[in-house]
């Protein structure tokens, strides 16, 4: 009985015991992040004292630099070091300990003394430089994987761990000489190197320090190709597009390749609007021969490179006849199907937008509609531009019956609510302004934001200028503009503009005829004007409901096409303080981030 009864007494007192460890534990984690160090050294001691947990001890550790009593954290760790020679970490930490109190000497002997006796084992050198980085040394964990790289005579080790401190410290001079130095037996790192430098990257002059470092290696050793892809690439980033297709054309002759990298590379010239040096990379791989597997790949995305640099305003007028004969030529020779329908849609907005033969691009699109085998969605999406030709040629009831159409076969989806605002901006541009407004409060609604966006402004643009005959009036003229524009007249629509506030002074419209201008001369490549209208928009309308698209228009246009990534970049954060509901703002935080180096997952 007295042996049960002392058993149930030590059961108790163990779990009493644990009990008050769990207690001490929480205590301790709640004053460590509270940051009351007082506290929480205390019951890290105790807990550290009872368990011989170095997990303890670090906190302990922490807490006893935290409220600098250094004496105290040197006693104890001499007298660990003493009893646990083979850790690592107490001697590091007693160098922190130094470093901390201002003895640098001292530190940095105990820390070299500690790499210097680490013996030839590859572990016994990375948990070293792991517990250097544990409390923080970083320069002295890179100086023990560089001695165990000397110790193995093998500049290849430890390069994962290199380069993970490097990107940490974001030390730009580093991480390139590291990669310069990875890359040569591990190319297929490039994907990876490519992350790690946009993510720490912050402006040209560091994609310079690559450039320099790349353009050694290749003269070094001009056959190892990574480092001619990784150039290239570090010309697109400058957007230096011409000097990139220059290495990749001279890549593909050395190599004899089979244009499949520059393919793909030319599409990137065209996600970055570089549609000329796009066509020339398409043009270099069509010389290759119609046996090559991207020839046909590459002759439609030349006609279609063509066509966007029309689109974008960088075009010959002459060349667009011919143009159009290309898109004819597919049309002719592969006939009209699912496939090709691309090609009918181009050629009838060419033929409707820029060759003014809008019965052609009217035949064209009736044409399309009959091909078999066409998504519903595409048929839809065709019966709209019909419409919009409709609108074109003055046949205002044909657009609205077409519109209409659409809208109820596709209700509440994205195409459907396009038709509906096709339709009220139809009812705008003949002056039902009433209808138009009602059309568009519908609309606000709608599940894409770039719809609803839209509808609200156009909403908001006819009730602010309804408010007076002058207005009214005025607004009568700014329709006929928006219509002129919609048509392609751009001279016509700036004319019109222009004479609004001659007709009208003093009229509501000044900030709507800021924006409208803007985007013509965006679209013509007018890009000075563009940024004097936005400008002069986001300075002297803090009221207007366009100062947000301004911001990021502006801000767009000077990161994308005017290499001034500084000036956008405080303009993105100005859009994100001064509209946080803006449609604008996920996109104007995620240049922002990026441009400001942020690490958003790569």
């Amino acid at each position: 009985m007295k042996k049960l009864a002392l058993f149930i007494c030590c059961v108790c007192s163990f779990f009493f015991l644990q009990a008050q460890e769990n207690i001490d534990e929480a205590l301790a984690y709640q004053y460590y992040q509270q940051a009351d160090y007082e506290k929480a050294a205390v019951l890290l001691e105790k807990l550290f004292n009872s368990t011989k947990n170095d997990g303890y001890f670090e906190l302990y550790f922490n807490s006893l630099v935290k409220i600098k009593k250094y004496k105290e954290a040197e006693a104890i760790l001499k007298k660990l070091i003493k009893e646990n020679p083979d850790k690592s970490q107490y001697t590091i930490a007693l160098g922190r300990v130094y470093q901390e109190n201002g003895r640098i000497d001292e530190a940095n002997k105990i820390f070299q003394e500690a790499i210097n006796r680490t013996p030839k084992d590859e572990n016994k050198f990375r948990q070293l430089a792991n517990d250097f980085y544990r409390f923080e040394a970083y320069d002295m964990a890179i100086a023990t994987f560089i001695q165990g790289r000397k110790v193995f005579t093998d500049d290849q080790m430890f390069g994962f761990e290199l380069l993970s401190i490097y990107r940490y410290k974001k030390d730009k001079v580093m991480l390139i000489q590291e990669y310069m130095n990875v890359l040569t037996n591990t190319p297929q790192l490039l994907p990876q190197a490519q992350n790690a430098m946009s993510s720490i990257f912050e402006d040209n002059r560091d994609y310079q320090l690559l450039q320099t470092a790349l353009l050694k290696k290749i003269q070094k050793d001009p056959q190892a190709e990574v480092f001619t892809e990784m150039l290239i690439w570090q010309y697109i980033q400058q957007q230096d597009y011409e000097m990139a297709l220059r290495q990749l054309i001279a890549q593909d002759k050395r190599t004899k390749g089979d244009g499949s990298f520059l393919f793909n590379t030319a599409n990137t010239f065209m996600a970055n609007k570089a549609y000329s040096t796009a066509i020339k990379a398409y043009e270099y791989i069509l010389t290759k021969g119609t046996e090559n597997e991207t020839y046909v790949l590459a002759k439609v995305s030349l006609i279609n490179a063509k066509y966007e640099m029309v689109i974008a305003g960088k075009y010959d007028t002459q060349a667009i006849v011919p143009l159009a004969d290309e898109y004819q030529e597919i049309l002719t020779k592969y006939g009209k199907n699912a496939q090709t329908l691309f090609a009918l849609k181009k050629l009838a907005y060419l033929q409707a937008y820029y060759l003014n033969d809008l019965k052609k691009a009217e035949e064209t699109l009736e044409s399309g509609l009959k091909i078999q085998g066409v998504q519903q969605a595409e048929i839809g999406q065709l019966k709209i531009d019909l419409g919009d030709i409709y609108v074109l040629s003055k046949q205002p009831w044909e657009a609205v019956l077409v519109y209409e159409q659409v809208a109820k076969q596709f209700e509440n989806q994205v195409i459907g609510n396009e038709a509906r605002y096709r339709a009220a901006k139809l009812n705008f541009y003949i002056g039902d302004f009433k209808y138009a407004k009602s059309q568009a409060d519908v609309l606000k609604a709608a599940t894409s934001a770039l719809i609803a966006n839209d509808a609200i402004n156009l909403s908001l643009l006819i009730s602010d200028n309804l408010q007076s005959k002058n207005d009214s009036l005025s607004l009568v003229m700014y329709a006929d503009a928006d219509m002129l524009q919609f048509m392609n007249k751009m001279p016509q629509a700036l004319a019109k503009l222009d004479s609004i506030d001659i007709a009208f002074p003093k009229n509501s419209l000044t900030d709507d005829v800021l924006m409208a201008k803007a985007n013509i001369y965006i679209k013509t490549n007018d890009l000075a004007n563009a940024v004097t209208a936005l400008k002069t928009l986001i300075t002297d309308h803090n009221t207007s409901i366009w100062r947000d698209d301004a911001l990021f228009t502006l801000a767009d246009i000077l990161e994308k096409k005017l290499n001034n990534p500084e000036e956008a970049k405080k303009l993105y954060q100005q859009l994100m303080n001064d509209y946080p509901g803006s449609m604008f703002n996920a996109e104007a935080r995620k240049r922002f981030r990026n441009m400001r180096g942020d690490n958003l997952g790569t």
